[in-house]
């Protein structure tokens, strides 16, 4: 599986950015990768990696972290196989390199089984 992500830049806070993630590939599970969970983590420097956002390619299900619910949004565009978050209302402690990840449900998010390469946000104040 290859995660492909790309999206990120410079904002000022207050501002708004958005990350895609387009997905490819065959699982070694065996399993459609449809079946997966898609989702995004961030990394700040001197941090560890935390867990963002995700969603499921069927049904759609979402889950946020507490710290960026109300201000992110993440969605999935089926025929594209691409997942997208919309970041809104950006605040400098926003800014991390984003990581594209997919696990097997949506339950065990945490539990990443591929990884994209990460794209850097940076909010200025």
């Amino acid at each position: 599986v290859q995660l492909q992500a790309s999206g990120g830049g410079l904002v000022q806070a207050g501002g708004s950015l958005r990350l895609s993630c387009e997905a490819s590939g065959r699982t070694t599970s065996g399993r459609a990768l449809s079946s997966y969970a898609m989702g995004w983590f961030r990394q700040a420097p001197g941090k560890e990696r935390e867990f963002v956002a995700a969603t499921s390619w069927i049904g759609g299900s979402t889950e946020y972290a507490d710290s960026v619910k109300g201000r992110f949004t993440i969605s999935r565009d089926i025929a594209k196989n691409t997942v997208y978050l919309q970041m809104n209302s950006l605040k400098p402690e926003d800014t991390a390199i984003y990581y594209c990840a997919s696990s097997k449900s949506l339950a065990t998010m945490t539990l990443v089984d591929y990884w994209g390469q990460g794209t850097q946000v940076t909010v200025s104040s």
